[in-house]
């Protein structure tokens, strides 16, 4: 494979597998956007549970990286908005999408109080979440399970996370890829622990997408027009690094990690 792809090292790798099958409607990059399966409240949050555990069994992880982790569900109780702004916004989205909201702003103050940082109400932006000053986080849903990762003070460390309970369909790569990624993609050729699945990159190239549109990173909002496969993925150590391909300079490292039937990806620096 050509182009700017250097090497990290880092922890042994995790084990790959492809993960069954999803419809995927467009690979278009998505800060906040529900991804509803249809099925009620309670009985996703239940089925779930396991997913919520291995999740916050991450955080030594996620520490070791520098980042706090944060998780929440939307199924816990007490559950309700931290101040008039989140009010405000929670008020005017259907049911499913408050609670996705409420848990996605619960999960954002957890990963920064996991790296001593109090945060009260967060509201937001058009869709992006507005941060009090010398505080910042990424945050992802998938399934009524929300993740937040945040960085600890004085740090400029590009934040993006994803995450997702899925699985797409190895059809669905053309939508994420371009020719010159194929040869990442798990095959009969290629067995699962030395290839990557479409959920994977899929994943890995949503968080890359936040942390390379941040408008605090200079470039453009997650709403900017483009899809995932104006990003190029290469392989990184145990991960992958993912530039702008209009801007193969601008680049940052992730790490994506298996959780059963899901995967969580982080940003972990640039590259």
């Amino acid at each position: 494979m050509s182009g700017p792809c250097s090497a990290v090292g880092g922890p042994a790798p995790y084990r790959r597998a492809d993960r069954g099958d999803r419809t995927l409607g467009d690979a278009r990059p998505t800060d906040h956007a529900p991804r509803a399966d249809g099925r009620p409240l309670a009985a996703t949050a239940t089925a779930h549970e396991p997913d919520v555990r291995m999740l916050t069994r991450l955080r030594p992880l996620l520490a070791a990286a520098g980042l706090g982790l944060g998780v929440a569900s939307v199924s816990e109780p007490r559950l309700a908005p931290a101040g008039p702004s989140e009010a405000a916004a929670a008020a005017s989205m259907p049911p499913r999408r408050r609670l996705e909201f409420l848990a996605g702003r619960q999960a954002a103050r957890r990963a920064l109080r996991a790296v001593g940082l109090d945060c009260g109400e967060i509201p937001r932006s058009g869709r992006l979440p507005v941060f009090p000053p010398g505080r910042a986080a990424s945050i992802a849903h998938s399934a009524g399970i929300a993740v937040a990762v945040a960085r600890p003070p004085g740090r400029d460390t590009p934040l993006g996370c994803d995450l997702e309970f899925r699985p797409l369909p190895h059809r669905a790569a053309r939508l994420v890829l371009r020719e010159d990624e194929e040869d990442l993609l798990v095959t009969g050729a290629r067995p699962a622990d030395t290839a990557w699945s479409v959920t994977e990159l899929f994943s890995a190239k949503e968080a890359a997408w936040k942390a390379l549109h941040r408008p605090e990173a200079g470039g453009r909002t997650a709403g900017s027009s483009g899809t995932l496969r104006d990003l190029r993925a290469c392989p990184s150590g145990d991960g992958l690094r993912i530039s702008l391909r209009a801007e193969p300079a601008r680049a940052v490292r992730v790490r994506v990690v298996p959780l059963g039937t899901g995967v969580l990806s982080y940003v972990l620096g640039r590259s």
